[in-house]
């Protein structure tokens, strides 16, 4: 079956509103003629700013996070509702500096899905292992209880609007990144975990990026594998020169 390739940039917290409105508009023009499914997040700052520049391109707009609940006393949280006023399709969660900074747990996080796709938006539900867990070799355990948990109570419907990413959490920002083959035999574990969930069509259906310094240089062997579906893709997506290579890869 061909999944389509989905190279997303989260740009974490970088970027005022005039350096992200560059940013965009310069992915704007790069990316018009790419040949696969982008999306920028860009910091909750600088959304409507870039909502204005990628509205009507093939770049969707990302979230990097919202609340689990839709509105009340939350100082300090954004709603779904506000994010949905701002045009944002899809919401990051799970992020593993939300797990592990923020300490978020799969419960919460589940909360998160549920709220999100109740609203329309994509989710992309991000897992990963830590190097201690691989070392001890939990790494398949550990991204099986987070997709789990993660997609608990979700329809086999609504799975149509969920990404799964896989990122290494010692991959991340380190400059280490998972060889190709052990990055897609993660992304299969994880395809087999949809499976026994949701059926084999769905497993067969469900996009699975790879986030882990992911870079212009490495990124043709990683989507080269049967199993990786695209990029969720940090520091490199904060210029457009070392962004669009990955994008436009193949």
């Amino acid at each position: 079956m061909s999944r389509d390739y989905y190279i997303a940039g989260n740009w974490k917290m970088h970027k005022t509103r005039s350096e992200a409105a560059e940013l965009a508009k310069a992915l704007v023009t790069q990316l018009k003629d790419g040949k696969h499914k982008y999306l920028v997040a860009p910091t909750f700052t600088a959304i409507e700013t870039v909502a204005a520049i990628v509205k009507g391109t093939n770049i969707r707009l990302g979230a990097q996070n919202c609340a689990a609940e839709e509105q009340g006393a939350h100082t300090g949280e954004v709603s779904v509702l506000q994010l949905k006023d701002l045009g944002v399709q899809t919401v990051i969660l799970g992020h593993s500096e939300r797990r592990h900074v923020y300490k978020e747990d799969d419960a919460l996080i589940n909360k998160k899905v549920k709220l999100a796709l109740q609203h329309g938006f994509e989710v992309i539900l991000c897992v990963g292992e830590l190097l201690a867990e691989r070392e001890a070799g939990k790494a398949e355990a550990v991204c099986e209880t987070q997709t789990v948990k993660g997609l608990e109570g979700v329809s086999a419907a609504d799975l149509s609007r969920v990404v799964i990413a896989y990122e290494p959490v010692w991959a991340i920002g380190t400059g280490k990144t998972a060889t190709p083959e052990d990055a897609d035999a993660i992304h299969a574990y994880v395809r087999k975990v949809i499976g026994k969930l949701y059926g084999a069509d769905a497993a067969a259906k469900i996009i699975i990026q790879y986030g882990g310094s992911v870079k212009a240089d490495n990124a043709a062997q990683l989507m080269a594998k049967e199993n990786i579906d695209g990029a969720l893709v940090g520091g490199a997506a904060l210029k457009a020169d070392t962004f669009v290579p990955i994008a436009k890869f193949g």
